[in-house]
């Protein structure tokens, strides 16, 4: 076994001990490698002669760098509780030749001390889908955790039916969360929440420690990035589906994907996840509540943004009050960008709303009707042919004419409209056929949405959307 395997220094056990639990995952004793991403394992500079040696490396233990769950709070649908990592361990956090540092976590490691009900586990099903889709997000553009590989464990594990268990290795610059933060400032004990500040600065925002007030300025350096993240899901229709505060990192990672989908049909109030009834974390709500999670956020550095409360206040009311601007901003900028017009020219953004009305009401794809207006490329597709439509190409074409050099439009048009996405049908037909041995369609499946920018002639049904039916009645799942 090559002894550079792994590269661990967690210096995440520096804060005090009720950020964390030292466990060993313990689902791993019988592992079977599934899928491995040899492209990740480069970047991360691992290397390994046998699928032997790599889970015989994984299942080593490290006096030095202990693994660990975390333990963090956080609002789900608006609740707040303590939580933890009940199905995940950090096993270490890999340093890379050029000084980057990444957690590898195992997701479906068994039973942590904040697992409450749960059993810790995961299914095949459920890992194979957050290996895909957090591959689709990365090739997208958009920051994201990303999967390293999938094992298959050896036991059954029950959800709704008996299911074969699998763990996933994820990968993400940092797991800290919003929910940490909460979990510091109202769970914690007295210097928890400075602790936690000057680690994750130190961690992942080094240029803010000269900072005069670095509670304040970690708060704008995460706004900024979640804004930008949020964005980016709304460039690609993607719906998270459970953004909870838990589940929103303070580096601007999209992570967890268990109840997410990508939508087809346009409509602001599209939701898959079973649990979301109220439509909380619809498509179009995205941007209001990772606002309403910042002000938690800013809510738990409030003692470290100043000594008086109210003085506290008034400077996370400000910090906050600027989102609306920044988002309008960085929204506007990029549904123009997809329309071709450079983000200075935000007085066509009415463009951009007209289209998005004839989308939803003529029921149009997403994906396929921007893919439709990339010009000189080959798509495969033909723009709607109604009235409203081609009256508003019409007026677009003047605008594009005007305002953008052709190949500047192109440019812009390219690299924001994907051709191809992980489609929710396709999705559930490749986890399927896995699920009964066979991963060619899963695999195939990976080289279409590893390259989402470039037609491809053959792969006309990667391109097309669910009977409506199935769009109607399609639900995902947690998976816990």
């Amino acid at each position: 076994m090559p002894t550079n395997l792994f590269k661990f220094d967690n210096s995440y056990l520096q804060l005090p001990e009720g950020f964390y639990s030292k466990i060993r995952p313990t689902t791993l004793q019988k592992a079977e490698l599934l899928l491995f991403n040899e492209e990740l394992a480069a970047q991360l500079d691992i290397s390994f002669g046998s699928a032997t040696d790599f889970i015989a490396a994984l299942q080593a233990e490290d006096p030095q760098n202990p693994a660990f769950a975390q333990a963090y709070a956080g609002h789900q649908f608006s609740s707040f509780t303590r939580l933890g990592d009940g199905r995940a361990v950090v096993l270490g956090e890999q340093l890379t030749s050029v000084g980057q540092r990444f957690d590898i976590q195992v997701k479906g490691s068994g039973r942590t001390p904040y697992s409450r009900g749960g059993d810790g586990k995961a299914t095949v099903y459920a890992m194979l889908r957050e290996y895909l889709i957090s591959e689709a997000m990365f090739h997208l553009g958009v920051p994201t955790s990303r999967s390293l590989a999938v094992f298959k464990t050896g036991e059954t594990v029950y959800r709704q039916t008996n299911n074969e268990g699998a763990a996933l290795l994820r990968v993400m610059e940092s797991h800290i969360r919003v929910g940490t933060f909460q979990f510091a400032s109202f769970l914690g004990k007295e210097g928890d929440l400075e602790a936690l500040l000057h680690y994750t600065i130190e961690r992942l925002y080094p240029h803010l420690a000269g900072c005069e007030n670095p509670a304040l300025a970690l708060f704008h350096e995460v706004m900024n990035r979640q804004i930008d993240l949020v964005v980016h899901w709304m460039r690609v229709g993607f719906i998270h589906g459970v953004m909870n505060t838990d589940n929103s990192s303070v580096s601007g990672e999209s992570f967890d994907y268990g109840p997410c989908a990508f939508m087809n049909a346009y409509h602001p109030a599209t939701v898959y996840s079973s649990i979301d009834e109220q439509g909380r974390y619809a498509f179009g709500n995205q941007p209001n509540i990772i606002k309403w999670n910042l002000a938690r956020f800013a809510e738990a550095l409030l003692p470290l943004m100043a000594p008086e409360k109210e003085a506290a206040i008034a400077l996370a009311q400000d910090a906050l009050d600027a989102f609306d601007a920044r988002w309008k901003r960085q929204y506007q900028g990029m549904m123009l960008h997809k329309l071709g017009i450079e983000a200075t020219e935000t007085a066509h953004f009415a463009l951009v709303e007209q289209l998005l009305d004839l989308m939803e009401q003529q029921q149009l794809d997403f994906t396929n009707t921007f893919a439709t207006l990339l010009p000189g490329h080959q798509t495969g597709l033909t723009l709607p042919e109604n009235e409203a439509f081609q009256s508003w190409y019409a007026n677009w074409q003047k605008v594009i004419i005007t305002s953008s050099s052709c190949e500047r439009a192109s440019e812009l048009m390219a690299a924001n409209n994907p051709l191809y996405i992980p489609r929710n049908h396709l999705v559930e037909e490749a986890l399927e056929a896995a699920n009964k041995g066979s991963l060619e369609p899963f695999e195939t499946m990976l080289r279409v949405v590893r390259q989402p920018y470039t037609y491809r002639s053959g792969l006309e049904k990667f391109r097309q959307g669910a009977e409506p039916q199935f769009e109607e009645a399609y639900q995902t799942f947690c998976g816990t």
